[in-house]
């Protein structure tokens, strides 16, 4: 076996594939891919565990919780977790005191589960504040001062420009000055959508929204006008931000024109260069600079009181694809930006004075999840107005020094493959986060080798829950393209076909139930029944009635898990519908190749008859489906028509089956 140390950590090895038998030193970790499992693996370094944000309170409350089991952060990682799902409430009265939460009253108590017909309980019970507010305030924990940069940004086409930047103080006023414009504009209370790139200027427009007491309703830029429509109807949106244009590779592509074919109510219209929009607006329509002019007149248009609310008010409205043609559209409360701050504090490790960049928009969940990750964890948000495709928003990373750098998988492969990122410095990256598809290993080694070999933490949450229940941890040993952990108080089982839960830690695969303690999910939906969509039909575990989120996920030797994908029921649901002649399907996540992710398969059989159907056009017809009703990031790799599917005598369909059958044929005819 070939090894190596070497000055800095930085290791280049005569060959690519030499990567595959490698173990990596570092003052602050070891890689080892030699090991077990699946491959490679960055080990924590014992040394520095103690310097992240769940080590260090793992050492002061480690041993009061666990007593003499308690060891370091490292060893006793998994005892901690445990103890979190077990005792929610004392967890979280630990980790709100880290983040930059102030509430205007105090919570009666942490969890109250006194309400049976709350199956996930009522958590800070009499507790009001306003989270915009907690976002903008100099706190000491974590330390953050008025003068603290808190955004910073660039446009795209500006490569050799300094970076822009916002201090706290600085977006604060910004904040407070368009909160006064939305009083003059619209009635407190209403849903206000936001349809436009995730800039600077969108970030102020939320936060303002929010710090007023209106309802931020999500759309993301790249909707067609029949689903800005659908979202503006659902959430009753009393108006709309958006932007002339989109500017995107050096051109411009129009966005106001989709936002008017979908939407009648007022539109306040941002420019994307200069100060000028460069449409034409409807009469009952505003440019952004005569909607800031609305607050001139107030005497100090710079200062706003908040609107303080208890902590079940709904601040935002996100959707997420369903089965039933209109997207769900799911409130998040004060307590879901909470959740997804204390995630990425517990196991992104995110952290004052770091520098957080991830390219995303405030119309997916990850949009939100990154503002208040970064805001109310005391980190610098990182902003690119343009493509991430390209070496300019590399040099952004670097120019910016990026701390956290947040992917999709197509995206690294998307740098690896055009090879633009060569030559330019990630190397104050200390952390990676990936999310949105399946990793690919050799994608993830490429990517982490731009930072020193710095850790990938894999994320995997929804939207309905406000954040993850599985991911990495900076405390445990990671392999690239898998998850090592339940997130902190989440508990889960994985259970069969028949409903019956696999013992813990035992290697299978099979669907997710979560428990139904977990702060900051929702507890209703605004055009659906909640209890239908996430409870109905799910197995009761040790008393409790498990959550449904529909993934199916496999646990390997060695406690690392795998996402396989949506439950296939979901998917087979929206297949056999997308076409008249489909009497059934089977939707199978198959991996063709080592180390790469699971593609979706989808078989099936035709009703009795003759038919010219051909797969192609089976294929374009489920994709389009799944796209519109499931995941728009799901893609179908094979389709392919069989005469019956194998089946027990019970008649269960013996997916495993149709899966090796798969993997037998791909082998067969690559060797061929």
């Amino acid at each position: 076996m070939w090894r190596g140390v070497v000055e800095r950590g930085l290791l280049k090895p005569s060959h690519p594939h030499q990567l595959h038998q490698l173990v990596y030193y570092s003052a602050y970790a070891k890689w080892d891919v030699s090991a077990r499992g699946p491959p490679p693996y960055w080990f924590p370094s014992k040394v520095h565990c103690k310097d992240t944000n769940l080590g260090r309170i793992m050492e002061v409350h480690g041993p009061k919780v666990l007593g003499s089991l308690y060891h370091d952060p490292i060893e006793s990682f998994a005892l901690f977790q445990k103890f979190s799902v077990q005792h929610p409430e004392v967890y979280w009265s630990i980790v709100v005191k880290e983040l930059a939460v102030t509430f205007h009253d105090p919570p009666k108590t942490i969890l109250d589960t006194s309400d049976e017909s709350k199956s996930g309980g009522t958590w800070f019970p009499g507790a009001v504040l306003n989270i915009a507010e907690c976002c903008l305030l100099p706190s000491h924990s974590p330390k953050r001062t008025d003068e603290s940069v808190a955004i910073v940004w660039r446009d795209e086409g500006f490569d050799d420009s300094p970076v822009n930047y916002l201090t706290l103080r600085e977006l604060r006023e910004q904040v407070m000055m368009v909160a006064n414009a939305l009083d003059a504009t619209f009635t407190k209370g209403d849903a206000i959508a936001i349809d436009m790139p995730m800039t600077y200027t969108a970030v102020i427009i939320y936060l303002a929204l929010i710090l007023a007491g209106y309802v931020v309703v999500s759309i993301a830029d790249s909707f067609a006008a029949k689903e800005i429509a659908s979202r503006m109807r659902i959430s009753d949106a009393k108006g709309i931000f958006t932007q002339d244009f989109i500017s995107r590779g050096g051109r411009k592509f129009p966005l106001y024109s989709r936002v008017i074919e979908g939407c009648q109510c007022k539109a306040i219209v941002v420019p994307v260069l200069g100060s000028s929009v460069g449409v034409t607006l409807r009469n009952h329509d505003m440019s952004w600079k005569d909607f800031i002019s609305c607050a001139d007149g107030i005497p100090r248009p710079c200062n706003y009181s908040p609107v303080y609310q208890q902590t079940d008010a709904v601040t935002n409205i996100l959707f997420s694809s369903g089965t039933t043609g209109d997207p769900k559209a799911i409130p998040w409360t004060q307590l879901s930006p909470i959740r997804c701050a204390a995630d990425s504090w517990a196991h992104i490790d995110i952290q004052a004075g770091d520098v957080t960049c991830w390219p995303t928009n405030l119309g997916w969940v990850m949009g939100p999840i990154l503002l208040y990750s970064c805001f109310l964890n005391g980190s610098t948000l990182a902003l690119f107005h343009g493509s991430p495709l390209g070496r300019s928003f590399g040099k952004f990373v670097q120019d910016a020094a990026v701390t956290v750098l947040g992917t999709v998988p197509s995206l690294v492969k998307t740098w690896k493959s055009s090879n633009c990122m060569e030559g330019l410095d990630w190397t104050k990256i200390r952390t990676f986060a990936s999310s949105g598809e399946a990793s690919n290993v050799d994608d993830d080694l490429w990517l982490s080798s731009r930072a020193f070999y710095r850790p990938i933490i894999e994320i995997c949450g929804g939207t309905e829950l406000a954040a993850s229940y599985l991911q990495g941890s900076a405390l445990q040993p990671q392999a690239f393209g898998a998850f090592s952990t339940p997130t902190m108080s989440t508990g889960f089982v994985i259970f069969d076909d028949e409903g019956i839960p696999y013992l813990d830690n035992q290697p299978c695969i099979g669907e997710v139930g979560l428990f139904p303690l977990f702060m900051g999910a929702s507890d209703r939906l605004l055009n659906a029944d909640h209890k239908k969509v996430y409870f109905d039909g799910m197995p009761v575990y040790r008393g409790m009635k498990l959550r449904r989120h529909g993934d199916i996920i496999r646990r390997t030797v060695g406690g690392y898990y795998i996402v396989q994908g949506t439950s296939s029921v979901e998917i087979e649901r929206v297949c056999n519908r997308a076409d008249e002649r489909v009497l059934e399907t089977a939707a199978i996540g198959v991996r063709f190749k080592i180390g790469g992710p699971e593609q979706l398969a989808v078989l099936v059989v035709l009703k009795p008859g003759p038919s010219n159907c051909k797969p192609d056009l089976l294929k374009a017809k489920f994709q389009n489906a799944i796209q519109k009703d499931l995941n728009p990031l799901f893609k179908v790799s094979l389709v392919k028509i069989v005469p019956e599917f194998p089946r027990t005598a019970s008649n269960k369909l013996l997916r495993r089956v149709l899966r090796d059958q798969l993997k037998q044929e791909f082998s067969t005819s690559s060797k061929l």
